[in-house]
C-alpha cells in the first residue's frame, strides 16, 4: 500500500508505475512538494496540499497511456491531501493526458497548472466519457502547443469546461480561440491571457457573441492591440465583466468620442503604457480605479463621477488637471511628470496625492507645503519634492525653500496672462472657422477656466 501511495504523483499521470522515479523535496512552505524523475523517495510527498513535478521528457511514458485506476488505486487517490498540482519544464505527449484527466478526477485537486512545458500533439486522444472533475482553475504559462484553431474535437471536456472558474493562459503565442471552444467556458469567471499576440481581428473569434457570459475579469495585458475602439466593440456584450486591463498594447495616440459603450458593469480599467497621448469621453462610465500611467497624455478632458482612483504617473501633463468633474475622486498619483506647481485648493479633499518627481517652481512652493501639512495625504514627502527652479534651490527639496508672496503672486500673474494669450488665438480660430468641434469647444472652455482665476 505504501509503495502505491509513494507514486501516486506518477498515477495522475496514468503512468506504469515500475518505470517511474522521483527525487522529491519540500519548499520552504512544508505543504508544496518538488519531485523530478530521477530518484525513487516519493513517499515524504504525502502530507503536502501541492504537488510539483519538474523536469523531463514523459515520451517514455507514452505506451502507458491506457491504464486505467483500479478500485485500490481510485481509494488511495479520493484520500490525498493535494489540492494544487503543478507540471514544470516537461516535454508531455497529448496521448497521456486523457488518462491523467481521468486519474485526476478521483483526487480533490482544484488548481491544475503547466509551467513551461512542450505539448506533443496526438493523432488520437481516446478519451471516452465526460470527465467530472474538481478543478476550478487552470493555469499554462509559457507553454508550446498545437494551434487551438485545428485542435481535434474537445467536446468530451464540455462537461468539465463548462464549470472553470479561472483560466491562464500567458505568454503561450496564442493568437486566438476558435468561437467554439470559447462557447464551452460557461462559468468562467476570469480569464487572463497576457503576454501572447491577440490582434485586433483575431479577438473576435475568441469572443464571439454568447461567450464568457460570467466573466468578471479580463487581462489582455502585453498583445498586439491597437484599435480602441474595436476592441470596445468586440468586449461590449460582456456584461459582468468589472476589471479590464488592456495594458503594454499599442493603441493609437488620441482616442476621442466613440459611438462604442463599454459594458456598464466596469469599475477597473488599466491602460497604462499603451501610447496614448489624448483620450476623450471613450471611457466607461462607471469606473472607480482608472490607470493612465506611462503614456504621453499631456491633456484630459472627461467626467467619471463614480472615479475614486486616477493614476497618471510618468506622463507628459504640465498642469494638475481639474477635479470638478470627478468629484469621487480620493487617490492621485502624478508623479514623474512637467508639473511646476500643486494648486492646494482642490487637491486637499484628496486622501493620497502621489507628485513627487516632477518640475518643480520653488519661487511659488508654498500650496505644497499647505498640502504636506495634511497628515497622510502625500506619501512620497518630502524626499521625491525636487526643486526644478529658480537656479539658486534647484536640486533641494522643496520643504527647505523659502518662498517669496510677491515672486510668487508675479509668476501666478505672468501664467494667467500667458493662459489668457492661448485663450485669445484659440478664440480667433474659432472666429475664422466655419465648423468646431466638440473637444475643440471644450478646449477653449477649459483654457478660459484656467486663466480667468
Amino acid at each position: 500500500m505504501l509503495r502505491t501511495q509513494a507514486f501516486v504523483f506518477s498515477l495522475l499521470l496514468g503512468l506504469e508505475l515500475p518505470k517511474a522515479k522521483a527525487n522529491c523535496n519540500f519548499t520552504e512552505s512544508q505543504r508544496h512538494c518538488v519531485c523530478s524523475l530521477e530518484a525513487n523517495n516519493f513517499i515524504q510527498c504525502l502530507p503536502a496540499t501541492t504537488y510539483e513535478l519538474r523536469g523531463g521528457n514523459l515520451e517514455q511514458f507514452a505506451g502507458s497511456s491506457g491504464m486505467k485506476p483500479n478500485p485500490q488505486i481510485t481509494d488511495i487517490l479520493e484520500a490525498l491531501l493535494v489540492r494544487k498540482l503543478i507540471f514544470t519544464d516537461l516535454i508531455v505527449p497529448e496521448v497521456l493526458v486523457p488518462g491523467s484527466l481521468q486519474f485526476l478526477s478521483y483526487t480533490q485537486v482544484s488548481e491544475l497548472e503547466f509551467v513551461n512545458c512542450t505539448f506533443l500533439r496526438a493523432t488520437d486522444w481516446s478519451l471516452k466519457g465526460g470527465l467530472d472533475l474538481k478543478v476550478s482553475s487552470l493555469r499554462f504559462h509559457k507553454v508550446t502547443a498545437a494551434p487551438l484553431d485545428d485542435r481535434l474535437n474537445m467536446s468530451r471536456l464540455r462537461r468539465w469546461l463548462e464549470t472553470l472558474q479561472n483560466l491562464t493562459v500567458t505568454e503561450s503565442q496564442v493568437t486566438s480561440v476558435p468561437c467554439e471552444i470559447s462557447k464551452m467556458f460557461t462559468s468562467l469567471h476570469l480569464l487572463d491571457v497576457s503576454g501572447n499576440n491577440f490582434q485586433d481581428q483575431t479577438m473576435k473569434s475568441t469572443f464571439c457573441e454568447g461567450v464568457f457570459l460570467q466573466l468578471q475579469i479580463l487581462k489582455l495585458h502585453h498583445n498586439n492591440l491597437t484599435s480602441f475602439e474595436t476592441v470596445c466593440k468586440t468586449l461590449g456584450h460582456l456584461k459582468m465583466l468589472t476589471h479590464l486591463d488592456l495594458s503594454q498594447n499599442n493603441f493609437q495616440p488620441r482616442v476621442f468620442s466613440s459611438s462604442c459603450r463599454w459594458p456598464h458593469s466596469l469599475q477597473i480599467f488599466n491602460l497604462s503604457s499603451t501610447g496614448l497621448e489624448q483620450i476623450g469621453s471613450s471611457l466607461p462610465p462607471n469606473i472607480e480605479i482608472l490607470d493612465l500611467s506611462a503614456n504621453n497624455i499631456f491633456t484630459l478632458d472627461f467626467s467619471l463621477p463614480a472615479l475614486k482612483e486616477l493614476y497618471l504617473s510618468k506622463n507628459r501633463l504640465q498642469t494638475v488637471p481639474s477635479l470638478d468633474r470627478l468629484p469621487s475622486l480620493q487617490v492621485l498619483s502624478l508623479d514623474q511628470n512637467q508639473i511646476s506647481q500643486l494648486p492646494s485648493n482642490h487637491l486637499l479633499r484628496l486622501q493620497s496625492l502621489k507628485a513627487g518627481h516632477n518640475l518643480y517652481n520653488c519661487s511659488c512652493s508654498r500650496d505644497i507645503q499647505d498640502l504636506a501639512a495634511k497628515p497622510s495625504l502625500l506619501p512620497d514627502w518630502p524626499q521625491d519634492y525636487i526643486c526644478h527652479s529658480p537656479l539658486n534651490y534647484q536640486g533641494s527639496l522643496v520643504k527647505n525653500a523659502h518662498f517669496s508672496s510677491l515672486q510668487c503672486k508675479a509668476l501666478v500673474t505672468r501664467g494667467s496672462i500667458f493662459n489668457l494669450l492661448i485663450c485669445l488665438h484659440l478664440v480667433f480660430l474659432f472666429a475664422f472657422s466655419a465648423t468646431i468641434s466638440g473637444h475643440f469647444l471644450s478646449a477653449i472652455l477649459n483654457c478660459w477656466e484656467s486663466s480667468g482665476s
